[in-house]
């Protein structure tokens, strides 16, 4: 049985064979934590950001879209906590001169103890076969209801020691727990301190001039600066959001798992203005309406789960994650968070300027709650790719690699593949190319056997491939084969049109 940490290696290397992600700067021995995405990865991550706006923005008449600026005044950034609050915990190991973040060698370390659970029930599983109930095994199972009642230990000590600001106990439940340097292999640790996550640049056309500025950490603060101009200019009643896709930069000290953590990143992300006293109601509304998003796109129910955040951020009065098993565990891939009329008050206070919202149903003024939903958009592009991977048997002598992406948000949709070379065979492939090409994305190769094709088709991801043979010339018919089960139906050219858009039909997934 393969283990996670080489399918992930396989992923990773199909990725860039296949055109999805480059490495950046790669002829210059490429930048930590910096990615391209190359031709098949921009048409998957555009048709996943297509996904994510029509469900969010056309979908919802309360709900409209804004695209801010990546720079942005200073003081923004001092009146959202990033300045003072948006820190790292990190530590020094003395004797290999590595760093590293205190609460991802915490995290390291527990995630050790949830490999030795799963294998515990791997073995469970195997021995009792089909009598295997997992939940029983696991509540009754002593090994694992101590290891449970262990991590439940350590994140309550990290997560008091965080919240008090008590970084010395971090280092002391480090060294508790026999944290070793991965290189070094000792326990010889500096102190924990803290190291704020923004980039620093500056704007002007002389040094003299010249002022500091930040890259945006995040795209909320982009939506609560303009929350009146959005309100006014589109007579918006609360309740009602605003939505972005847009960049944001993190100073990650240790960046990692591919494009799982990243310095320059995308989030799409919506904040939900609400009447105070209402933002619990709304809260609860969005986890299910998001979790029914990811579901939808069918990567396996049991792939996703709710972890609710017990540490909550300075803003917050609730908050949680949608999770996702990527094949290093499950992880934060969407987040959902009561953010209280903390942004907005803030941004009052330090600009000045009033921006209440009037509630003519009442006829008062008040600062709104607001429910953010926040998705990483190169996380849920990993998540996809993660789980349409594929290793397939066809035959004793014969595999296929191929990815099972949603064929709604698949990069290429049809492939339209001339049997041969001959016979006039290419010029009919390119007349049926360009009456669908409109409409789909396509490719046309016909290079090679239609067996080698096929095969590329499917390691791309290509949902239907039609195949134009010398039956094609007599009546005007074509094969159409579907990539999952790579089964082949005889369809007419004049049907084909008809047939794909139903087939490849966005609106399965946002109904």
């Amino acid at each position: 049985m393969e283990n996670n940490e080489d399918l992930f290696k396989k992923i990773i290397g199909h990725c860039k064979e296949y055109g999805f992600i480059f490495q950046s700067s790669e002829i210059y021995d490429g930048l930590s934590a910096a990615y391209d995405y190359g031709p098949n990865g921009i048409e998957l991550k555009n048709n996943i950001k297509e996904y994510w706006w029509k469900s969010m923005v056309n979908m919802n008449e309360n709900i409209v879209g804004i695209d801010s600026a990546i720079f942005m005044h200073p003081k923004i950034w001092k009146a959202s906590g990033h300045v003072d609050a948006f820190n790292d915990p990190l530590i020094d190991n003395k004797d290999s001169k590595k760093r590293y973040r205190a609460d991802i060698l915490i995290e390291d370390f527990i995630k050790k103890i949830e490999n030795k659970i799963q294998k515990d029930i791997a073995k469970a599983r195997q021995k009792f076969g089909d009598q295997f109930d997992e939940k029983q095994f696991i509540s009754t199972n002593k090994r694992i209801i101590d290891r449970e009642k262990r991590i439940k230990d350590i994140n309550n000590k990290f997560n008091q020691a965080i919240s008090n600001k008590n970084l010395s106990k971090v280092k002391t439940l480090i060294e508790e727990l026999d944290i070793k340097c991965p290189i070094s292999g000792t326990c010889n640790w500096t102190d924990v301190r803290q190291f704020n996550l923004m980039f620093k640049t500056e704007m002007g056309s002389t040094s003299e001039s010249s002022s500091e500025i930040f890259l945006r950490p995040e795209t909320a603060q982009g939506i609560f600066v303009n929350f009146l101009n959005v309100q006014k200019s589109s007579r918006l009643k609360i309740p009602f959001g605003i939505a972005q896709i847009g960049k944001a930069f993190r100073n990650e000290i240790i960046a990692r798992q591919f494009i799982f953590r990243m310095r320059e990143f995308e989030q799409m992300e919506m904040q939900f203005f609400v009447k105070p006293g209402d933002e619990i109601k709304w809260y609860d509304y969005w986890k299910g309406t998001r979790l029914k998003w990811h579901e939808n796109l069918n990567l396996g129910k049991d792939n996703y789960r709710f972890h609710d955040h017990e540490n909550l951020a300075h803003y917050a009065n609730a908050a949680c994650d949608i999770e996702f098993k990527f094949p290093f565990g499950f992880k934060e891939l969407e987040g959902i968070h009561s953010r209280t009329d903390f942004d907005l008050n803030a941004h009052i206070k330090y600009s000045g300027k009033k921006m209440q919202y009037f509630d003519p149903e009442i006829n008062q003024h008040y600062t709104p709650y607001v429910v953010e939903t926040s998705i990483g958009l190169d996380r849920m592009f990993l998540a996809i790719l993660s789980s349409s991977f594929k290793e397939e048997k066809i035959n004793e002598n014969e595999t296929r690699t191929v990815l099972k992406i949603p064929p709604q948000i698949s990069p290429v949709k049809l492939a339209v593949l001339p049997l041969t070379k001959k016979d006039n065979l290419p010029k009919k492939a390119r007349e049926i190319l360009h009456s669908l090409q409109i409409n789909f994305s396509c490719q046309y190769e016909e290079k090679d056997s239609i067996g080698k094709r096929y095969r590329r088709q499917d390691a791309i991801g290509t949902p239907y491939c039609i195949t134009i043979d010398h039956e094609t010339l007599e009546n005007n018919s074509v094969t159409l084969r579907n990539r999952d089960d790579m089964s082949q139906e005889r369809v007419m050219i004049s049907d084909l049109k008809s047939i794909i858009e139903t087939k490849l039909d966005l609106s399965s997934l946002l109904s």
